[in-house]
């Protein structure tokens, strides 16, 4: 039984409970969200410690007032959007797309209309699970979607549920590259993030808030190979709770650009447009990663040490 199926199982078995919670108002539901976002503030040292020396790194001009203030709005967006997705699970498409409104459409209609294959990328800002789900709503449009498998496995069925339950495929981010290029191939659609850090031997070095990060270069590998339409699309949340999904004018990708010998050359032009995006809407972005962790491990030496005493005690445990 996969994830949607167990999710519809217990659907079918609390309906009135499904229907209640996909009923809930909006409202209450970021009045909760909000309350959620900071008492997790309270509780969650770690993920706080994080935050706070992410947006000290990104902003040095930040007092420390203004560092706390900003990451308590990151928790309470945060807060909302966990809320959100879960209600999401259990809405009725009507619903759900009430909550969007569209900026930048023609570019994704132009697409749609070109035959061609189509990158949609993203970052974890706003409500980004909503963004992708309106996509294939909206515009009736089956989208192959690169995510990797969360560990606590009701978790996992409800998110498998709601990034599905539109039409939509999800496989996992190990082994996904073929499975990416062959949807391409055929003038399918892929979406994807493209803000958090990834394995030296994987990325490529770009600057993201004046800092070198790692970031990946699967969109220029598979743009450069196929010949697609890359768009970069975000949900953003609005300032009475509503969203907008803002679709920005596709990236161009000429030979003449150097991108096919440098792929990093196009990563960086991805991440600039990531953090632009970032910059305008601060508190919506997902701040709890930790982004400069290949070359500026100082930031998060608690996590990194934890890790390695964690691996060294998994080492012992299989050598005995």
């Amino acid at each position: 039984m996969d994830g949607n199926e167990r999710v519809l199982g217990y659907m079918k078995k609390h309906g009135l409970l499904a229907r209640f919670i996909g009923g809930i108002s909006h409202k209450k539901i970021i009045f909760a969200g909000k309350l959620l976002g900071l008492f997790v503030y309270i509780v969650d040292r770690r993920h706080r410690r994080i935050v706070f020396r992410n947006l000290s790194f990104a902003y040095p001009d930040f007092s420390r007032g203004k560092i706390r203030l900003l990451g308590r709005d990151i928790f309470k967006n945060f807060g909302i959007t966990a809320l959100e997705i879960f209600q999401m699970a259990f809405m009725e498409k009507a619903a759900l797309v009430k909550w969007v409104e569209i900026k930048g459409e023609k570019y994704l209609v132009d697409a749609l209309n070109s035959s061609r294959g189509i990158i949609l990328y993203s970052a974890h800002i706003g409500n980004w699970e909503l963004g992708v789900s309106f996509v294939s709503y909206y515009f009736g449009l089956s989208v192959l979607l690169i995510a990797r498998r969360i560990q606590l496995n009701f978790l996992n069925n409800l998110i498998h549920r709601v990034r599905t339950r539109s039409g939509n495929i999800m496989i996992d981010k190990k082994g996904a590259l073929r499975k990416m290029a062959r949807s391409l191939r055929k003038g399918g659609a892929v979406a994807l993030m493209i803000d958090q850090s990834t394995k030296i031997s994987q990325g490529v070095d770009v600057l993201f808030y004046d800092k070198i990060a790692t970031a990946t270069p699967v969109v220029s590998i598979l743009a450069r190979r196929f010949k697609c339409i890359v768009l970069p699309v975000f949900c953003v949340r609005k300032s009475d709770g509503g969203f907008i999904l803002v679709v920005k004018p596709p990236l161009a990708m000429n030979k003449e650009d150097g991108v096919e010998a440098h792929p990093h050359l196009y990563a960086q032009e991805t991440t600039r447009v990531v953090e632009g995006v970032v910059r305008e809407y601060p508190e919506q972005w997902f701040w709890f990663h930790k982004r400069w962790k290949r070359h500026y491990p100082h930031l998060y030496k608690e996590d990194i040490e934890k890790r390695k005493l964690r691996k060294n005690k998994e080492r012992l445990k299989k050598s005995v």
